[in-house]
């Protein structure tokens, strides 16, 4: 047992890869919080969504993501974005009356220059 402990923290000490990007979205019935995602370019990134009523899509076209959100459940959607850029999202399940301004956006900025992170 202590071996496969040393072995995992050996594995893990040996990757350079930094861990992705978490992102936690909530559906409501006509809302999505936030509703608006920042994302780097090339910058892996899980958006984890749950719903608080009721079932949601969530789809963003122009990235080719769809995804069904149901109440109880957490549905995760991996993204590298390729492409710089703002990219509308909108609920693609009817959720009732005011369902077309479920709506938000996606915004893919280029990489941080060098250096920009220890100028603050």
């Amino acid at each position: 047992m202590r071996i496969a402990a040393l072995v995992l923290v050996l594995l893990a000490a040996g990757t350079n890869e930094t861990p992705e990007r978490v992102v936690q979205v909530v559906a409501r019935r006509f809302t999505y919080s936030p509703d608006v995602i920042e994302l780097q370019l090339g910058v892996p990134v899980v958006i984890e969504l749950t719903s608080a009523d009721r079932d949601h899509g969530f789809t963003v076209p122009d990235l080719g993501l769809r995804i069904d959100v149901e109440p109880g459940k957490t549905a995760r959607v991996r993204l590298v974005p390729s492409k710089v850029g703002t990219f509308a999202f909108h609920c693609d399940v009817f959720c009732g009356s005011g369902h077309e301004e479920m709506v938000g956006r996606i915004v893919v900025t280029g990489p941080m220059p060098a250096g920009a992170a220890n100028a603050r």
